[in-house]
């Protein structure tokens, strides 16, 4: 039985070859959670520890690494045309190089998270907030880069003669690529002119939020109620930005009605009472009150002030305006309402 010949390799070759590549995916396995269960679960206080670090770097990497060595050892004892063999010795030292780029980018994501990371937001500027993962980005896209080209090249083909080939088509890559560039610049005009910065509040191309990740493709905004929304860089060179948190107050504007029983005294009494609120409210500032006109069933009393900066705005006007309704009530001061009085001549 097991001298039966299957595609150039006896029986006995291919349950060798099997079992090779079927332990290699063992032994990477249980080595992969032995390192989860037992080695990093030993390590106390393991987020300053170098040792936790090189456990999550090689963790994975090293248990393909293990299943890739079993299939190129089950393969060679296999007896295989050249061409099948050059298509798989091509297709494992792609994978070997994807393997090493795999845990060059996993060492400097760890790297990143475990030790960069909290002190950036530990310190009191927000640059480096933004410009961490930029470069986070920058360096992970070069790795990859760097390996698709090594991995093209190994593969037989000629790298030199496919960049030289990007040349004949550069107008239409340019052409396809007009908007990537119009956000990037935008991005450099959020680094230079600083019309906001992480955590502002800001109004942009219609979306109000605040600014979680700001990168050189797109700014990404939390919204008030709680979604998120990606907006490219480009729209900051083509729209105005509104930003809210660098407004020194906000403002708010309305009038009042008085009844047209109010007398000069009363009047004069309620403008007192608006001025005196005002004044009192620490969260408030620069109050103005006139009487604005003589309305169609009302005389109207001009009211307005500014809410500070980082003040909650609601909760200001909501305060203010239980004051005015509370003492305007106590001054037996009515608010007017639309009424109409009817002359019947006989």
């Amino acid at each position: 039985m097991f001298e039966i010949v299957f595609l150039n390799n006896a029986l006995e070759t291919w349950i060798y070859a099997f079992i090779a590549a079927s332990f290699s995916i063992l032994l990477g396995r249980t080595l992969y959670w032995i390192i989860q269960k037992k080695l990093k679960t030993s390590e106390e206080n393991q987020e300053k520890k170098l040792n936790a670090i090189i456990l999550d770097t090689i963790e994975e990497p090293l248990s393909f690494a293990i299943a890739l060595f079993g299939f190129w050892f089950a393969l060679d004892l296999l007896t295989l045309a050249p061409w099948v063999k050059k298509i798989f010795d091509s297709i494992f030292y792609f994978l070997i190089i994807f393997n090493v780029a795999w845990f060059a980018t996993r060492f400097f994501d760890i790297v990143i998270e475990k030790y960069i990371e909290p002190k950036v937001k530990s310190s009191d500027t927000d640059l480096d907030d933004v410009l961490l993962p930029i470069i986070r980005k920058i360096i992970k896209v070069t790795i990859w880069a760097i390996t698709i080209v090594i991995g093209i090249d190994n593969a037989g083909y000629d790298v030199t003669a496919m960049i030289t080939g990007l040349g004949v088509g550069g107008l239409v890559f340019a052409l396809a690529a007009k908007d990537a560039v119009s956000n990037l610049f935008g991005g450099f005009v959020i680094f230079s002119d600083k019309p906001f910065k992480l955590n502002d509040r800001i109004i942009l191309n219609g979306h109000e939020g605040f600014v979680r990740e700001i990168g050189l493709r797109s700014t990404k905004l939390e919204t008030l109620d709680g979604r998120y929304v990606t907006i490219p860089n480009s729209n900051v060179t083509d729209n105005a930005v509104l930003n809210v948190s660098q407004e020194k107050g906000r403002k708010v504007k309305f009038s009042l009605g008085l009844t047209y029983d109010t007398s000069p005294q009363n009047m004069q009494k309620a403008k007192q009472i608006l001025e005196d609120i005002i004044y009192q409210n620490e969260d408030a500032y620069d109050g103005i009150v006139a009487f604005e006109s003589f309305g169609d069933f009302s005389l109207n009393i001009l009211l307005i002030y500014w809410i500070k900066s980082g003040s909650p705005i609601i909760q200001v006007q909501d305060a203010i305006n239980m004051k005015i309704l509370s003492e305007f009530n106590n001054n037996s001061l009515n608010f007017a309402f639309p009424t109409q009085t009817i002359i019947v001549e006989k």
